[in-house]
This record gives structure tokens, sequence and C-alpha cells, in this order.
């Protein structure tokens, strides 16, 4: 099925860049104005300046954010700033972090992989883009023909053997850092052919499930279809069949996926009066939180609660209840269109039963934010009401990504914000040429 082949990856000059931290950054869709600035200032070589380049005010259709960085991109390759691999090889690229305070260790394969169409289910997606971010990085890939940043993704490995190759080169990976938020990096090339021919034996049988970059994968699609136009042939190994992917075990221990909290507000008084137990008793076993409980104790019913099936909690200014769909509720997800998968699902759930059936709210006006904000923040969350920064909050809590691949699996498409995954893959430890 998926074809994941080695790659000739362009990185930093360890004679030309001493600590990698200086250069290195999230991905592009979490910067923020103000941290885009701080790592403008970092350093001159910050990949900032490829990823996301600053917009100016005079800027015309001949001067503009991807010709700089496709300007930049060309300067630092004549100056040996990035210099290409001398063969293609595979990376192990390791993540390790504290999330409330335990110890994860998060382990990819990045390696280049075959484009595939939706249809042909090799490649599989979980969630809808958005035409916008569509636009953006393809205009960057058009300026630049490269991936700077890895595309996470999943597959299955009920024995492990893949991420146990790969922890065997950790200890003594080339680069090893830890980011300004204290998360360590480590990174090793696999050059081995042995290893290289069994990596690929593996993945021949698997399919590769999209985890966060859906728009990339699909920016992806469309830029190859324009250099095969453009070109009237396209060999089947020209780079820009592939994109550059950090393949990561489905059952991997460092694997996080966090809840999207759901902040409501310009409810009218009639919407705020839904939320009541003798409202939501048509379709979930209500339970009233404790009063005098804390935050941690509120968020450990929920996650015990949640073990056992999908458990919400919703907060008014009045009250708060642990929500589990009941029979009623399932009779009425049964009537979605969407299949078991799908309907199983705390946050199809929340959108079908609280949002659409009992506030009137609609996939469009959700869609369009006129309601609802999301934090990942459960005590921000918990806050939110007493800081009047919404009328009502649904909690939830995070999905095991089998259930994500269920849903893929069934060719459906959750919804909007549906999953976090924590923490976001580096960008500037590897780049993948298209040429």
């Amino acid at each position: 099925m998926a074809d994941v082949q080695p790659l000739r990856g362009l990185r930093y000059a360890p004679e030309k860049i001493k600590d990698l931290a200086n250069v290195v950054t999230p991905p592009f869709d979490v910067i923020s104005h103000e941290a885009q600035d701080r790592y403008y200032a970092r350093h001159p070589y910050n990949v900032i300046r490829l990823e996301l380049g600053h917009q100016g005010t005079n800027d015309t259709s001949l001067s503009t954010v991807y010709s700089r960085a496709a300007a930049t991109f060309a300067e630092w390759r004549v100056q040996q700033v990035l210099q290409q691999e001398n063969t293609a090889c595979y990376y192990l690229y390791q993540q390790s972090f504290l999330y409330q305070g335990q110890s994860y260790t998060r382990t990819s394969l990045l390696a280049r992989v075959r484009l595939e169409p939706w249809e042909k289910r090799i490649v599989l997606p979980h969630e809808h883009t958005r035409t916008k971010d569509k636009e953006d990085r393809l205009q960057l890939l058009r300026a630049c023909a490269t991936n700077f940043s890895p595309i996470m993704c999943m597959y299955e490995d009920p024995q492990g053997r893949i991420r146990r190759l790969l922890n065997t080169y950790a200890e003594q990976a080339e680069v090893q850092l830890t980011d300004e938020v204290g998360e360590q990096h480590r990174l090793h090339p696999i050059t081995d052919a042995q290893q290289i021919a069994a990596i690929q034996d593996f993945f021949r049988e698997r399919q590769i499930y999209i985890a966060d970059g859906h728009h990339r994968y699909t920016t992806a699609l469309t830029y190859r279809e324009e250099i095969r136009e453009q070109r009237k042939e396209l060999h089947p190994q020209d780079a820009a069949n592939f994109v550059m992917m950090a393949l990561i075990d489905l059952d991997d221990p460092g694997m996080l996926v966090l809840p999207t909290h759901r902040l409501l507000n310009h409810l009218s008084s009639e919407q705020l009066a839904v939320l009541i137990p003798e409202r939501l008793g048509a379709y979930f076993t209500v339970e009233p939180a404790s009063s005098t409980a804390t935050q941690a104790e509120l968020i450990a019913h929920l996650a015990q609660r949640g073990q056992e099936q999908p458990t919400l909690m919703v907060q008014t200014e009045a009250q708060m209840l642990f929500l589990r769909i009941n029979e009623g509720g399932r009779q009425e997800m049964e009537r979605s269109g969407h299949g078991e998968a799908w309907n199983a699902l705390d946050v199809a759930q929340v959108q079908r039963l609280i949002l659409e059936r009992l506030l009137g709210i609609t996939a469009d006006q959700v869609a369009a934010g006129n309601y609802i904000r999301y934090t990942h923040e459960t005590a921000e969350a918990l806050q939110a009401i007493a800081q009047k920064q919404a009328q009502a909050v649904i909690l939830l809590n995070g999905l095991p990504f089998r259930q994500v691949r269920d849903v893929a699996q069934a060719d459906e498409r959750m919804p909007q914000k549906s999953t976090y995954l924590y923490p976001k893959l580096i960008s500037g430890l590897v780049m993948n040429p298209l040429w």
C-alpha cells in the first residue's frame, strides 16, 4: 500500500549553526504574531523566514512573503547554511516532554511518502480542510518547492517493530536539543541498507492516517498536478510525487490527543434555559457535579467517567452537570446520517445533540465562529464563566487516536476542532526538497 521512501534531506550545517534551538520553531499554524517577531529576532537563519515570513506594507505582486522566502532559501543554500544529505536516509525523530507532571516520549520516522489521491484509501484523512489555509501553503510550495516541516501521520504496528528499531538510535542521536519550552528533540539519520529495506517492506502493507496536516497534504496533491501539467510527464520517482511525513505508531505511548473544550457566547436567554437537567435529559443521563469539588476533582471525575463511556461536562453560571448519552440520545445519533464510529464520538454528540438539536446552532454557524470559541486548557475553560468569558462551557475528554482511526476507516470526517495532537512537530530539523 504506502510507498515510504528515504529522502536526501536538507539540514542546517553544524559548522554554521552551533545551537539548533535558535533556528527551529513550532509549526506555522500555531505561531502568534508576537512569537513570529521573537523568532525573527532570535537568529538571522531562523526557519521562520522560510515557513512564515513577515508580510510588508509595500508588498507587490513581484515582492511577496513567498518570493522573499524563495530568495532567502536560495541564499542560505548558496552560503551552505543548509546542506543536502549525500545519500538518502530515514530519520529517527523523538520528542520527550512533560504534560501535567508526567513524562512522555514520542517516536517518529521521518520519510518521504508517495502522494496518493484520497479515493485510493492508502492515505486516509479524518477532517475537512479550509480553502484559505490551502492557498497560503500552495503559494509557498510553488515559490520554494520544499517541505519545510513534516505532516504528522499514524500507522498500525501492533508488535511495535518499527518503534523498537528507531529506539536503538535514540541514546546516541546525532542531533539533541532542548527547545524554548523545555521539550527535548533527538534526530538521527538511518543509512543502513538492510534497515531501509525492512522499513520499506513494512509500510508496503500499511495504510497511513493523517493526524495533523490535512491542508499540507491536499496542497502537495495540487502542487504535484501543477508540475505534471507543466512538464507534460512526471517520472514516478520525481520528488514532486512525494511529501515529507513524521510517521508515528498508533500505539506509541507518547501519543497524546488532548481535548478541545467549547466556550459558548452570544446565547439568548431561551437558549441558556435549555441547558438544564430536564431538557438535557432527553438525550443524556445527567449527574450534577458536587458544588464543593475542586477543579482537580472535577477533571478526575470527567476522565474516570470517560473511560467507561463518552462523558461531557456542561457548566453554566447556575450549575455543573456530567452528561452521558442515553437511549434517546443514541436513537437521535442514529438519525445523523453518519456511521457508528462518528456517532460514538463525544464531539459528534456535542455537535448534534447539544448544539444542533437543543440550542439550534447549525454546523455553518459553528464553522463561522458565531457562538463558539475553543481552548485546550482545562483550567481556562473551568474559569471562563467566573471571568465572564463564556455563558456556558462544554468540557470533553481527549480522544484515543484509535477512535480517529475508526472514523477515517469509515471514510467520514470529524466535527470541527475534534483533535489536538500534543506536542506539535518542530519545523526546521529536516527539509524535503521537491527537485
